[in-house]
């Protein structure tokens, strides 16, 4: 009868399944947040391209939430694996706000530094999607781990320096003339910055899992 049951549980590896899940769908989006970042007539179809694919992700979330409340035994604590998809899921929440506010504000054409962040937004979901599948085997790819979530931190660096410079730019550019422009640019170069943000949580909160297994 115990057997019986346990069968119909969900194994260890579900989470694993749904982090990996989830990461991919936030790499789609991150992918098509850059290509609408290089603006024209196809910006209207990109952000509604990107509501879906969170949409998707708040799915996943939802069986992550679900499969703690089914599973006797996590691979980590439960309250990690649910902090860990809350990271994730807050990173691509935020794309969906970055798209809100250009839809909000019929933006068509953005500035050089929103195109760079957008790289890394990119590269950031990228690292996440490379690094979830190491915490299958956490203790064995410790180093990997790490050296992973210090690219993250990196790419954080990296995006306040271009969202310093962009509003700097912004305001040299529109300081006399058009200081609503300044306003609608400084939001989104807001929402970009901190979709890189939301990854480096998400490296923070891996390093903390690493840390309670080392």
């Amino acid at each position: 009868m115990l057997g019986w049951f346990q069968a119909l549980m969900p194994k260890e590896e579900k989470f694993f399944d749904l982090f990996e899940r989830h990461a991919a769908i936030t790499l789609a989006a991150a992918q098509v947040l850059r290509v609408l970042l290089d603006g024209g007539d196809k910006v209207a179809s990109q952000c509604e391209a990107v509501f879906q694919l969170e949409e998707d992700a708040d799915v996943v979330a939802r069986e992550v939430a679900q499969a703690l409340r089914q599973t006797f035994i996590t691979p980590f604590d439960r309250g990690d694996i649910q902090s860990l998809i809350d990271d994730m899921d807050d990173a691509i929440d935020q794309m969906r706000q970055t798209v809100k506010a250009i839809r909000l504000f019929d933006v068509v054409a953005f500035e050089p530094g929103m195109v760079k962040i957008g790289d890394l937004v990119v590269e950031s979901a990228r690292v996440a999607v490379e690094t979830l599948p190491l915490l299958r085997s956490i203790n064995a790819n410790a180093a990997r781990i790490h050296a992973a979530n210090e690219k993250t931190a990196q790419l954080e660096e990296e995006s306040d320096q271009l969202y310093l410079q962009g509003l700097k730019a912004l305001y040299l550019q529109h300081k006399d003339a058009l200081p609503m422009d300044y306003i609608v640019g400084a939001e989104i170069f807001g929402h970009l910055e901190k979709i890189v943000d939301c990854f480096e949580d998400v490296a923070s909160r891996i390093d903390g899992i690493l840390l309670e297994h080392m």
